[in-house]
C-alpha cells in the first residue's frame, strides 16, 4: 500500500516529444536562413532595378550611378598605368582605394560598370555569409544578419554604386574574427584601413592584453609593408594627403545643418560643389570646420578614456566600441555623405550578432536615419542645397537621430565597461541577470 500510494503521489512525468529539441532548433535555424535568403534576393533585385532606372531630374540622367562610370573609371585608366591621380582635389583617398577600383579589371568580359556593380554584389552577398554564419553560433542571433539585408535597400541602389560595402566588408570581417585570431583580425583592419581608414577603429575595443598586442602589432604591420609595396610599384601614393586640408563644410553634415538653419535667418553664405561634394562658403564657414575638428578631438579624449577606464570586457564589447566610436567620428565630422551609413549599418549588424550588445537602440536609431538619408539624397537634395525649411527639417531629423545615436551608444558603451561587483554577479541566477565578462588583460 505505501509503494502504491508514492506512486500515486509522485507527478507524473511529461512523455517524450516525438522529434528531440535539437533537431526542432536545426529546422528553426534552417527556416530562418531560408527566410534570410529570400530577403537577400528579393531586396537586391530591387536595387538593381532602382539602378537600371537611375534617372533624378535635379540631378541629370544617371545622376547617383555616374560617379562609377565616369570618376571611378577616370581613375581606373589613371591606375593602370602605374600612378595615382596627382594634382586631383576629388582624389582623397589611401592607397588602398586603388586596388578597389582596379579590380573590375578581374572580369574582363564585362564594362566597368558592370563589373563594378558585380563585384559590389558579391561583397554584399559575402558580409551577409559572415553575418549569418556568425549568427548561428551558440549564444548568437541572426538578427544581425537580418539587419544588414533589410538596413542597405534603405539607401535605394546607393550601396551598388559607391564601393563602401567593400570597405564595410573589411571591419566586418576584422570585428568577427579578431576574438578568435588576434593578428587575422588585425591584418583585415588595416587592409580596411588602407582603403579608407575608418576600420582601423575596428580594433579599439579589443580587451587589453595579449590579444591586442597581436592585433595592433600586425595591424601596424601590414600597413606599413603594404605602403612599401605601393609606394615602389606606383607613383604619387600619398598625394591624397594634400587634399585634406582644403575641405570645407557639406551642406549634410551636423555642422552644415547650423549653417542651413544661419541661412534661413539670413546668414549671407552659399553652397558651391568642391572636392567632391556641395560645401557651404561664406562667412564663419572655416570657424564652423574649426569646431567640427574640436569635437572629433573630444571624441577621440572620450574614447581614450573610456579604454582607460573600463574594467570589464563582454564578448560584445569590442563590436560595441567599435559602433561607437565609428558613430562619434561621423557625427563629428565634416562630411557626413549618404554612403557614411553604409558603414554604421554593418557595424550595427555586427553588434546584432551577439546577444550581449548595449547597442540595440542605436542600431535601431541608425536604421531610422538611414531611411531619412535616402530621402534627402537624391530626392529632395535640391532643398537640400537651397537650405528650404523642407531641406532644413529633414536634416534636422537625419542628423538629430545620428547624434541620439552617437551620445545614447557611448553612455551604455561606457556603463558596460563598469567593474561588477563579485558578490551581484554570484548571486544571479544561471542564465538571468548573470553577465559572461572577460578580464580586462582579455583572458
Amino acid at each position: 500500500m505505501s509503494a502504491l500510494k508514492t506512486a500515486l503521489e509522485r507527478p507524473a512525468t511529461r512523455p517524450a516529444p516525438f522529434f528531440p529539441p535539437p533537431f526542432w532548433k536545426r529546422v528553426r535555424r534552417t527556416h530562418r536562413l531560408l527566410l534570410l535568403a529570400v530577403g537577400w534576393l528579393a531586396t537586391r533585385a530591387l536595387m538593381l532595378w532602382l539602378l537600371a532606372h537611375d534617372q533624378y531630374p535635379l540631378l541629370g540622367r544617371g545622376g547617383v550611378a555616374k560617379e562609377v562610370w565616369k570618376l571611378y573609371f577616370h581613375w581606373y585608366g589613371i591606375l593602370r598605368h602605374g600612378a595615382f591621380p596627382s594634382g586631383d582635389h576629388l582624389w582623397q583617398y589611401p592607397p588602398g582605394a586603388g586596388a578597389v577600383l582596379l579590380s573590375p579589371a578581374l572580369l574582363p568580359g564585362l564594362t566597368y560598370f558592370q563589373a563594378f556593380v558585380v563585384i559590389t554584389l558579391f561583397t554584399d552577398a559575402l558580409i551577409t555569409l559572415v553575418l549569418a554564419h556568425a549568427g548561428t553560433r551558440r549564444g548568437r542571433s541572426l538578427r544581425g544578419a537580418a539587419l544588414w539585408i533589410a538596413g542597405l535597400p534603405l539607401l535605394l541602389h546607393i550601396p551598388l554604386v559607391r564601393y563602401d560595402v567593400q570597405v564595410t566588408a573589411f571591419a566586418v570581417v576584422s570585428l568577427l574574427t579578431v576574438g578568435r585570431s588576434a593578428r587575422l583580425g588585425g591584418a583585415f583592419a588595416a587592409l580596411g584601413a588602407l582603403v579608407k581608414v575608418w576600420p582601423a577603429l575596428a580594433l579599439i575595443g579589443t580587451p587589453r592584453g595579449r590579444g591586442t598586442r597581436q592585433a595592433w602589432t600586425t595591424a601596424a604591420v601590414t600597413v606599413v609593408t603594404l605602403l612599401a609595396v605601393v609606394a615602389v610599384l606606383f607613383r604619387n601614393p600619398f598625394d591624397f594627403l594634400r587634399q585634406q586640408g582644403g575641405r570645407g563644410v557639406q551642406i549634410e553634415s551636423l555642422g552644415g545643418t547650423v549653417l542651413m538653419l544661419a541661412r534661413r535667418t539670413g546668414w549671407s553664405g552659399t553652397t558651391r560643389y568642391q572636392y567632391g561634394a556641395v560645401e557651404f562658403v561664406g562667412p564663419h564657414v572655416r570657424a564652423v570646420a574649426d569646431c567640427s575638428l574640436a569635437l572629433t578631438a573630444v571624441a577621440f579624449a572620450l574614447l581614450l578614456l573610456w579604454r582607460l577606464r573600463a574594467r570589464r570586457w563582454t564578448p560584445a564589447t569590442p563590436y560595441d566600441a567599435a559602433l561607437t566610436a565609428v558613430l562619434l567620428f561621423t557625427v563629428t565630422s565634416r562630411v557626413i555623405s549618404p554612403q557614411y551609413m553604409i558603414w554604421l549599418v554593418g557595424l550595427a549588424a555586427v553588434c546584432l550578432t551577439t546577444r550581449h550588445t548595449t547597442q540595440r537602440p542605436a542600431a535601431w536609431l541608425i536604421l531610422a536615419a538611414t531611411a531619412i538619408s535616402a530621402v534627402v539624397y537624391p530626392a529632395f537634395y535640391g532643398e537640400v542645397i537651397s537650405s528650404t525649411w523642407r531641406g532644413c527639417l529633414l536634416m534636422l531629423a537625419r542628423n538629430g537621430l545620428l547624434t541620439t545615436a552617437a551620445v545614447m551608444s557611448f553612455v551604455r558603451l561606457w556603463r558596460s565597461g563598469r567593474a561588477v561587483p563579485r558578490r551581484e554577479n554570484a548571486e544571479a541566477p544561471a542564465g538571468k541577470g548573470r553577465v559572461p565578462a572577460l578580464s580586462p588583460t582579455g583572458g
